[in-house]
């Protein structure tokens, strides 16, 4: 088994579509950032490139490389799931906290779960997702961005 945890916050923009989990939501205000700014799937790839000694996604997809400039971050989960899959492991499970006080998520989890499953190739069962607010406190109870956490186990693909 291997464990691993990630985190990542992008600013709110103007001009920016809202995208999470693969899902846009409608809202005035984007994440700023060079791909999609996909908060949730980013701190998903640090938890899964943790998880088999591989960096962050800062190493692999790197914003001064125009290629990843306005990427799917779902495209940049394949790539990452290829290399786990190549270290030998399956998703065990992975659960992700999206902080955000604004807009109300839980209505846009299902079908996060089913376009993450999908891409990351394992049953929606195996991902949890949740979003808390932070009570007005701090960046993301003022609005100005959105930050996202998960942790991951993944298993040998043999021992499934």
């Amino acid at each position: 088994m291997r464990v691993g945890i990630g985190y990542d916050v992008h600013r709110l923009a103007q001009e920016r579509r809202l995208v999470l989990g693969g899902v846009e939501i409608p809202y005035p205000l984007g994440l700023a950032g060079h791909s999609d700014a996909d908060v949730l799937i980013h701190a998903m790839m640090d938890a899964l490139l943790g998880a088999i000694g591989q960096g962050d996604i800062g190493k692999h997809f790197p914003d001064s490389d125009q290629r990843y400039r306005g990427i799917s971050s779902l495209r940049l989960l394949e790539r990452v799931m290829q290399l786990v899959r190549d270290a030998g492991y399956v998703v065990g499970n992975l659960d992700a906290v999206v902080i955000a006080q604004k807009p109300k998520l839980a209505k846009y989890f299902p079908e996060m779960r089913r376009i993450l499953a999908q891409t990351m190739g394992c049953d929606e069962s195996q991902i949890n997702l949740k979003a808390t607010t932070e009570e007005g406190l701090g960046f993301t109870g003022r609005e100005e961005g959105i930050a996202a956490s998960a942790v991951c186990l993944l298993v040998e693909e043999d021992g499934r």
